[in-house]
């Protein structure tokens, strides 16, 4: 596939974590502002934080690419975002902390496939940052599956699958560049969802 032909999925997947990150940084606030501990508060501010900077790092590129944000998903995502925030106030303690980890274990795949699409269209300079995306929500994953696993109850849930080990995000990188071309993705996988668990609130901007 040519590197033209990459650069449609590249504006898709971009637009999903563009949006993707305003509707987590709006529910970290009220995940942040929901808990007593200190620590546990300073820690969610922190990622609140590092989620708007990836909205802004992602917000460059698309305009690199002469593309916008999606307006409808934009709407969507300020919505759901304020809404998880605020339930986070009347939820309890583990499910906004599960909700938060399961979103976190999409949001590494995410900026994973779109470094692929990244190379795949000829747009090398995103590749570092995008790995670098996915390795900072790697640990916003494993912070979120630790506080998760120390409650009481934590144990006895289905907890999503376990990321592999953070080097191997750049790794598989580097090995699947090996692969021929035609072995890659060249299209978004189907689905835009918003997903609201039985067992926790969780948002996801993300294909299925």
């Amino acid at each position: 596939m040519s590197q033209s032909n990459n650069t449609a999925p590249l504006i898709g997947i971009l637009q999903l974590a563009y949006s993707g990150e305003l509707a987590a940084a709006y529910a970290y606030r009220g995940h942040w502002k929901s808990v007593s501990d200190t620590e546990e508060r300073q820690r969610i501010q922190e990622i609140e934080t590092e989620e708007w900077h990836h909205r802004q790092l992602v917000g460059e590129m698309l305009a690199s690419l002469n593309a916008a944000p999606d307006k409808m998903r934009e709407r969507r995502a300020t919505i759901i975002g304020r809404t998880l925030g605020f339930l986070c106030h009347v939820s309890g303690w583990l499910a906004p902390m599960y909700g938060a980890g399961r979103l976190e274990s999409r949001n590494i795949r995410e900026y994973e496939t779109a470094a692929r699409f990244a190379r795949d269209a000829g747009h090398d300079e995103f590749v570092d940052c995008l790995l670098t995306m996915a390795e900072v929500e790697w640990e916003h994953e494993n912070y979120f599956r630790s506080r998760v696993l120390s409650h009481r109850l934590g144990k006895l849930l289905s907890i999503w699958p376990k990321p592999p080990a953070r080097e191997m995000i750049r790794k598989s990188f580097a090995g699947d560049a090996l692969r021929p071309v035609s072995g890659r993705p060249n299209s978004l996988p189907r689905g835009d969802a918003v997903e609201v668990l039985p067992d926790a609130v969780v948002i996801s901007q993300h294909a299925e």
